[in-house]
């Protein structure tokens, strides 16, 4: 079983890195890091660096979890391939931050979160930036 970790460089991105590494290392399970990008894009500044994800890495084996970092691109349905790589690596726990978002905004362009956290078959654990506004 592992920990598999939704990870973007960004605020809400980092929350979910480090409660996934929390969780791996409370669990004594492997710590998934998944980086997504849309196939096909030229331009997407929710994929991360390689000196990024390496810096993640990195945290999570200095806390003593076995990782490893997946950068599968995603052809239709960010959220409908993420919970078909967690069931793949047989994920006992899916981690993701979340970012505040107008009702507006969740309304025209969606939530991938949202349909994660209703449409997994397995535990999810949400998790915002310290001092963000909810």
């Amino acid at each position: 079983m592992s920990i598999i970790v939704g990870f973007v460089p960004t605020p809400a991105g980092e929350a979910a890195l480090t409660a996934g590494i929390a969780e791996a290392k409370l669990r004594n399970e492997d710590l998934v890091i998944v980086n997504s990008a849309r196939e096909g894009a030229l331009v997407d500044k929710a994929v991360a660096p390689r000196d990024v994800l390496e810096q993640a890495s990195r945290r999570a084996t200095e806390a003593g979890v076995r990782t490893s970092v997946l950068q599968p691109p995603y052809q239709h349905d960010l959220a409908e391939e993420f919970l078909d790589l967690a069931r793949e690596v047989d994920a006992s726990l899916i981690v993701i931050g979340l970012r505040h978002r107008s009702q507006v905004g969740k309304f025209i362009l969606g939530s991938h979160a949202q349909r994660i956290l209703m449409q997994a078959d397995r535990p999810v654990l949400a998790v915002k930036p310290a001092g963000a506004p909810f």
